[in-house]
């Protein structure tokens, strides 16, 4: 997995995106942020499929995505093409990835703390895919899905 970390916010989430590019370079990840970076009022779309965009196009990368409450992020990356996860704690981050091989985690600001924020994120970054009988279940998610 890339050492590489795509991050995006609105503004509801550009707090915690500041603390978690912080924490990202200082665990030694680097980091693109595709914005945004004020705090006036955006469009959590616009900068999902920026984030989105940049995971499909390099197998190796994650990303993480922050809105106010981590519902639209969620539902635009997901219906953009990639399994993203709106994670709570750390066992639903841990499960994102070992299980469903989840490329973005999703967070809402106004409903995570920080520290328990920083928690999931680590989790989620330090979590490899188990593979096998999960890689069948994911490969039914297409065919179901049709």
């Amino acid at each position: 997995m890339s050492k590489t970390i795509v991050l995006g916010s609105d503004h509801g989430g550009l707090n915690l995106k500041k603390v978690f590019v912080k924490a990202l370079e200082e665990w030694g990840y680097s980091v693109e942020d595709e914005g945004p970076d004020c705090f006036d009022s955006c469009d959590y779309p616009l900068f999902a499929a920026k984030v989105v965009d940049k995971v499909k196009a390099d197998d190796g990368k994650l990303g993480v995505l922050i809105c106010g409450t981590g519902q639209g992020m969620t539902m635009t990356a997901n219906r953009m093409g990639v399994r993203a996860a709106l994670c709570t704690n750390e066992f639903l981050a841990e499960m994102a990835r070992e299980h469903n091989d989840a490329r973005i985690l999703c967070l809402g600001e106004r409903v995570t703390g920080q520290g328990l924020a920083l928690a999931i994120l680590k989790t989620f970054l330090e979590t490899e895919f188990g593979g096998d009988r999960h890689q069948r279940r994911i490969d039914l998610i297409d065919t179901v899905a049709k």
